[in-house]
């Protein structure tokens, strides 16, 4: 075999290799697109029969920053 014979081989093999790992991430894809439908659906359903997260409280942002801020003067001391 000659040097270009044995460089087009390893071409195609690449080539190969490049197609099936396409068609493996594709499939991933189409899984993720799937899952991500069902759960949308499962929060629509969720919504639509009145379940609601609590709202988050103001006072809790300045409570960890507070948190924060003992450490921040240890490290300092």
């Amino acid at each position: 075999m000659t040097d270009s014979q044995t460089h087009l081989k390893s071409a195609i093999e690449q080539r190969n290799n490049i197609v099936k790992e396409i068609d493996e991430l594709q499939k991933q894809i189409n899984t993720k697109r799937e899952l991500g439908l069902k759960v949308q659906g499962i929060i629509e359903y969720l919504e639509q029969t009145g379940v609601k997260l609590p709202e988050e409280d103001a006072p809790a942002e300045p409570a960890a920053e507070a948190a924060a801020e003992p450490a921040e003067a240890e490290v300092a001391e």
